[in-house]
């Protein structure tokens, strides 16, 4: 599955929540991985996060220092190389997607947003490929060479992720570039309760 959003058609401000909105839902990922493997310091990014949100706030005058919230986070990134847990795949794909916003955050032209969108769809797309080949392999009926991309696609975890991506672009389309559309993007993440992985959002 391949999730087109036409972000195009947001203006600047509703392509930062909408990226801010789906690392919202990858940042217990890092968590979960932070805390079982000691690499990482979480709270710097969900400090990040929060200064993005701030910065959105247009009652609030936010000035964010992209070169150095920058160089915070490149110590923030995982090397998968570095780690025997699987964890550590998620929480690359987090941190790389709050870096892609960082830097797209200062592009006028407003490139570069795409890329969170397929971070955030090639996490689910890994954890799910991995969970049926585990299945496959306990039940020994196949092996990992038959799972398609189609049933990759059909998988809870799979639909729901394009579900909420195109769920957020047809809400924020619509919506005002003020607190209240804040607000309700952020209790969209925390009724969902669950990261995009299906983590619990503690």
């Amino acid at each position: 599955m391949s999730i087109h959003i036409p972000l195009t058609k947001l203006t600047q401000w509703q392509k930062i929540a909408f990226c801010v909105t789906l690392i919202e839902r990858m940042l217990p990922n890092y968590k979960a991985f932070s805390e079982n493997s000691g690499f990482g310091n979480f709270q710097l990014i969900r400090n990040q996060l929060d200064l993005i949100w701030q910065r959105l706030d247009k009652s609030q005058k936010v000035n964010i220092n992209y070169d150095a919230q920058l160089l915070k986070l490149e110590e923030q990134v995982p090397d998968p190389q570095a780690f025997d847990l699987f964890g550590v795949y998620p929480a690359l794909d987090t941190s790389m997607a709050v870096m892609s916003l960082l830097q797209a955050m200062q592009d006028k032209e407003g490139e570069g947003f795409e890329s969170i969108s397929r971070l955030s769809q090639g996490s689910v797309n890994f954890y799910v490929e991995l969970c049926l080949a585990q299945e496959l392999d306990e039940s020994n009926s196949a092996n990992t060479e038959e799972i398609s991309q189609q049933l990759i696609n059909e998988h809870p975890l799979m639909e729901w992720e394009a579900a909420t991506q195109n769920e957020l672009f047809d809400f924020l389309k619509n919506s005002p570039e003020n607190k209240a559309t804040i607000k309700a993007l952020k209790n969209m993440v925390s009724e969902q309760g669950l990261s995009n992985l299906g983590i619990e959002i503690q």
